[in-house]
């Protein structure tokens, strides 16, 4: 039976344990806007958080440890989720002892939503999950996994998608006291080849691209984000994301989407994304403003003084970094 993280007074939580997680806190203060009252702005997020299954019970585990993922990893990834209205999860598990861990930390104002395992080897036995803060949010009523109609299939691309999704992506609902959006959370199989990639990214930017104009009639927003497996900017991948006319946001142009990469040299994988769709005039069909976006590092605070490499860390939060993105919302009415 899972329960609620140790505090972080907690006795075996060593001091630098304590100082990483003080620091961690004051840079999303820094970094993260605030959530303002009442409903006045939306904060999103999109997380790929490696393997979030199961949880060792200890501060910090071991080398001789099953699963590396310990209670000083879960803070770090509560502390990040906490930030946010809703935050769109990927790779989370069968195993839920690590979401039911974070849900009794977090607290009675926070819920979620997830599918069932996707089964498979293409499907990793993955789940897409919305967690969200239910004092700022309520389900609209809609929630729904995207399949392809039969007569897309040759439509799609040059080499057409022959097959289903490997992980269905996972649309749900919400409103912001009066504020409709619609977010589409997917993981796109990363398969043998970018090429095999292709094809699931041709579709899925087809099926929201027909999705956003119908719910712009109903001033609905719809806005994706997820795992898109996009290797480069510019490349056949980003040019398949965004050629049905998806627009991401500038602010995350340069933001490094996995521990792996230096924030000082140039970006070269574009897995992550957070992206919605313009008109023929470039404006965001959004009732909402898009006003600020960015990531997480938080492997510039985390297990510094145990000398963990990026690979050891990554296993124990994630090798992806969160994105985010801020909206402002116009008055009720």
């Amino acid at each position: 039976m899972s329960k609620p993280l140790p505090p972080l007074s907690h006795p075996d939580l060593s001091q630098d344990g304590r100082n990483e997680l003080a620091e961690f806190r004051r840079s999303l203060d820094d970094l993260i806007p605030p959530k303002r009252a009442p409903s006045r702005n939306l904060l999103i997020a999109t997380w790929n958080i490696r393997a979030f299954a199961s949880l060792t019970e200890k501060w910090t585990a071991r080398q001789s440890d099953s699963p590396k993922r310990d209670y000083r990893g879960m803070w770090f990834i509560l502390e990040t989720i906490s930030r946010f209205d809703v935050v769109a999860i990927q790779e989370l598990k069968g195993d839920l002892m690590a979401l039911r861990t974070l849900m009794k930390t977090l607290g009675p104002n926070w819920s979620f939503l997830m599918t069932d395992v996707t089964e498979g080897a293409a499907g990793n036995s993955e789940r897409l999950c919305f967690i969200f803060d239910s004092t700022r949010l309520r389900l609209s009523g809609l929630a729904c996994e995207i399949v392809v109609p039969e007569e897309w299939q040759e439509e799609i691309s040059r080499s057409a998608l022959f097959r289903q999704f490997a992980r269905t992506p996972y649309a749900v609902g919400f409103d912001a006291n009066g504020t409709t959006f619609i977010l589409v959370t997917l993981h796109v199989d990363y398969g043998k080849n970018k090429q095999e990639r292709q094809p699931e990214i041709e579709a899925i930017a087809e099926w929201i691209r027909r999705w956003a104009v119908q719910s712009a009639d109903w001033n609905q927003n719809l806005i994706a984000l997820g795992d898109f497996n996009i290797d480069r900017y510019g490349d056949d991948l980003w040019v398949a994301f965004t050629q049905k006319g998806l627009t991401v946001p500038p602010q995350l142009d340069q933001v490094p989407r996995t521990i792996f990469d230096d924030a000082n040299e140039r970006i070269d994988k574009y897995f992550d994304q957070i992206a919605w769709f313009e008109d023929r005039n470039g404006r965001p069909m959004l009732t909402m403003v898009p006003v600020n976006a960015g990531g997480i590092r938080f492997a510039d605070f985390a297990y510094r003084a145990d000398g963990l490499t990026p690979s050891q860390v990554s296993y124990r939060i994630s090798d992806h970094l969160p994105l985010w993105t801020e909206f402002e919302l116009q008055e009720p009415g």
